[in-house]
């Protein structure tokens, strides 16, 4: 398996990369010794994937009897390639470290230099200090750490900044979410059928169609004397991250930091909450898991409605 990885800074010089790869090395044959190809099926590994590709395992003949057809190989895997469609992954995380917000995205090995998404990122002001590329088999993540761009903080603030901080506003990372996935309908159009905002502005809406009572789960599980970890999985859609960190707060319970985890049609997201500077007890984690559970339930639901 070919592995490479690639870091590239950002900064007024443009932008500088280093890559560094494996060979793979094919068997030498003899003159009078052919290939023969026997597929093999795998079940992928990969999260919410049901399918099965074909592996090719390699044999010398030395009478020629069992040779494939090169030609047709190459067809028959052009056209699994052609019908399959990786998962994408949009993730923002606040806990890796500590001055910046880390977004990840990967959509199989179809991303480029994502140039054009690191100039949206700048528009909403924010400010893309650096990013890694990782490469393993056929998935390709994108790393972005971004901060709050100067100009950003001066208005907000009112006053100068030495240097940016790691967003924290709700709001801003629904904004960049959702960035991020417009980006990735424009450039990637294919991605449509397994994104939920691919259903009003994809090319082709997604045919697998989530029920949210079914999809939706919530949990809180315990992360110490001061904390609390709050897990849910559900339907996704535009203005959920923003909806859930409502609905914590008219609860009093505060957000510390979150892990926003969007996978195709599905949300992921952690938060680290608490209450009064305290863990969540049983009584009051059973509220939230309720309040949350009844409103994302009901997609239709107005969020200035509550």
């Amino acid at each position: 398996m070919a592995l490479a990885n690639t870091a590239f800074f950002v900064s007024s010089s443009g932008l500088r990369r280093s890559r560094v790869s494996d060979l793979d090395f094919a068997p030498q044959l003899s003159p009078y010794e052919s290939l023969t190809f026997f597929p093999v099926r795998y079940r992928s590994t990969q999260p919410g994937h049901a399918f099965s590709r074909k592996k090719n395992i390699l044999h010398a003949s030395t009478d020629g009897l069992n040779a494939v057809d090169s030609t047709s190989l190459q067809m028959q895997k052009s056209d699994q390639d052609a019908d399959y469609i990786p998962m994408p992954i949009v993730l923002i995380d606040q806990d890796s470290d500590s001055d910046a917000t880390i977004v990840q995205l990967s959509f199989g090995d179809r991303l480029g230099a994502l140039i054009d998404t690191m100039n949206a990122l700048k528009d909403l002001g924010l400010d893309v200090s650096k990013g890694t590329v990782s490469t393993e088999g056929s998935v390709k993540q994108t790393n972005f750490f971004i901060t709050l761009f100067f100009e950003h903080l001066q208005i907000e603030f009112g006053c100068a900044r030495d240097t940016g901080r790691k967003v924290e506003d709700p709001d801003m990372l629904e904004r960049i979410r959702l960035t991020i996935i417009n980006n990735l309908l424009k450039y990637h159009p294919e991605s449509s059928v397994q994104l939920a905002m691919g259903e009003a502005f994809g090319i082709k809406a997604p045919e697998k169609k989530l029920d949210v009572d079914i999809a939706t789960h919530i949990q809180v599980k315990e992360d110490g004397p001061k904390r609390s970890l709050l897990c849910i999985e559900t339907a996704d859609r535009p203005g959920l991250l923003v909806e859930i960190i409502k609905i914590i707060a008219d609860i009093n319970i505060e957000v510390e930091s979150a892990e926003i985890d969007t996978e195709g049609l599905v949300a992921k997201d952690k938060f680290h909450v608490s209450y009064r500077g305290a863990a969540l007890n049983c009584s009051l984690s059973q509220v939230l898991v309720n309040c949350l559970r009844y409103y994302l339930r009901r997609p239709e639901t107005d969020i200035d409605s509550y």
